[in-house]
């Protein structure tokens, strides 16, 4: 693991994660991130996509991995899970 990072519960890395969704652009109502894991070095989030009622994306869907992305280069840059 990185040691430029501090290590942090899932509970602290989604608390700050969704603190950082309504700063975002593409922010709207609805997106959360609900959980996260240590993939190397990098963060991945995931929560609700909005996928419609056959699977697929939607507009909101490519939202919400926008916002995501930016969640894991930001955080993934200070923050890594605690084991």
């Amino acid at each position: 693991m990185n040691t430029k990072t501090i290590a942090l519960s899932r509970e602290e890395i989604l608390e700050k994660a969704n603190a950082l969704i309504h700063e975002h652009d593409d922010y709207f109502a609805g997106i959360s991130a609900s959980e996260v894991e240590q993939n190397g070095q990098l963060l991945i989030f995931r929560g609700n996509y909005f996928l419609d009622e056959n699977g697929l994306p939607t507009a909101k869907s490519t939202a919400v991995f926008n916002v995501f992305k930016a969640l894991t280069v930001t955080l993934s840059e200070k923050y890594h899970l605690a084991d």
